[in-house]
C-alpha cells in the first residue's frame, strides 16, 4: 500500500487514520522492536515533515536511514527509481520521499515496498493535510459546515492544493484568499478582510520565494498589512476560530510575532499532531503490504 495522494484515500480511510492518530496521542503502543526499517529520501529541504516522520518511526520501534542527497550517487546521475530500488534491495520496509518533481511517484511502479509521499513539487502533501484535519477535528469535533480560508501563496503550495480538495470532500466550505497573482483558477475566493470576520479557520501559507523567480514585489510590511495576520486582525476573528500554518513561516510577513503563539494559534499543536498522524500512516501501510 502506498500513499501518494489523498485522492486515492477514501473519506472512511481518512477518518480511520485520524482515529488511530488520536489513539497514539492518548498513549496507544505499537512496537516493531527494530524488526522494520524506514528510509527517508528527501530531495528538498525539510524540517517538520522529515523529522516528524522519523520521530514517528522511532516511536514505533522502527530503525531509520536518511539519504544524504548531496553526497549520494544522485550527484552522479542516478535515477530516482534506481535510488529507491537500492533501498528496497538492502531490506528497507518503507520509503518516505519528498521530491521537487510533481507526481514523481509515477516513475516508481516497479518498487515493491510501501512509499509515503512527503511532498511532490507544488502538487500533493498528504501527511500535512491529514495532520491539519486532525487538528481541526480535535478542536471542533467535526468537519461538516466549517468555514476555512487558505490565505497566501496558493499557486505554489502543495498544502493548499491538497487541503482545498480533501476538506471540501469532508463537507467543509473552503475558500482561498490573498494576492490575486497567487490565486489558482477555479478556486473559490474570499476577500481577506471578510475572511477574518467570517471564517472558523484561517490557514496561512508561507510565501515561497524560492519558487517565484524574483517576481514578488511586495515588501514584508506591505504583505503583512494587506494579507498577513496581526493581533489587531486576530481580535476580529470569531470567538472559537483558530489559526493554522503548515510552517515554516516568515515572521512579520504572513504572520506577526505576537500571533504565532497567541491563544487562537494551533501552529505548534499541528507540529505535535504530525507525529501521531504519521505514526498512524506508517502503521497502516506496514500492515497492508
Amino acid at each position: 500500500m502506498n500513499v501518494f495522494t489523498l485522492s486515492d484515500v477514501s473519506n472512511q480511510e481518512i477518518l480511520e487514520i485520524l482515529e488511530e492518530a488520536e489513539e497514539f496521542k492518548k498513549g496507544k503502543e505499537v512496537s516493531y522492536k527494530g524488526k522494520k526499517s524506514a528510509a527517508f529520501l528527501f530531495f528538498e529541504n525539510s524540517t517538520r515533515t522529515h523529522y516528524s516522520f522519523e520521530k514517528a518511526a522511532l516511536n514505533l520501534g522502527i530503525k531509520t536511514q536518511n539519504l544524504e542527497v548531496s553526497t549520494s550517487s544522485v550527484q552522479k546521475g542516478e535515477s530516482l527509481y534506481d535510488t529507491c530500488k537500492f533501498f528496497e534491495s538492502i531490506g528497507s520496509d518503507i520509503l518516505v520521499i519528498r521530491h521537487p518533481e510533481e507526481n514523481y511517484f509515477n516513475q516508481l511502479d516497479g518498487i515493491k515496498i510501501p512509499i509515503l509521499n512527503g511532498g511532490d513539487g507544488t502538487g500533493n502533501h498528504p501527511s500535512q493535510s491529514l495532520l491539519d484535519l486532525y487538528t481541526i477535528k480535535e478542536h471542533f469535533g467535526y468537519f461538516e459546515g466549517l468555514n476555512l480560508a487558505i490565505v497566501g501563496d496558493i499557486k505554489h503550495s502543495r498544502v493548499a492544493h491538497t487541503n482545498y480538495q480533501v476538506m471540501r470532500r469532508l463537507g467543509m466550505n473552503v475558500y482561498t484568499s490573498g494576492p490575486s497573482f497567487f490565486q489558482e483558477e477555479g478556486y473559490q475566493y474570499i476577500d481577506f478582510n471578510q475572511a477574518i470576520d467570517k471564517m472558523d479557520v484561517i490557514m496561512l501559507l508561507r510565501v515561497q520565494f524560492e519558487r517565484h523567480n524574483n517576481q514578488f514585489t511586495l515588501t514584508k510590511e506591505e504583505y503583512l498589512n494587506q494579507y498577513g495576520l496581526t493581533i489587531e486582525k486576530v481580535n476580529r476573528m470569531k470567538k472559537d476560530a483558530i489559526i493554522m500554518h503548515p510552517a515554516p513561516f516568515n515572521r512579520n510577513m504572513e504572520i506577526s510575532d505576537d500571533v504565532v503563539e497567541c491563544r487562537k494559534s494551533k501552529i505548534f499543536e499541528q507540529m505535535k499532531n504530525g507525529v501521531f498522524v504519521r505514526m498512524a500512516l506508517i502503521n497502516r501501510v506496514l500492515n497492508n503490504e
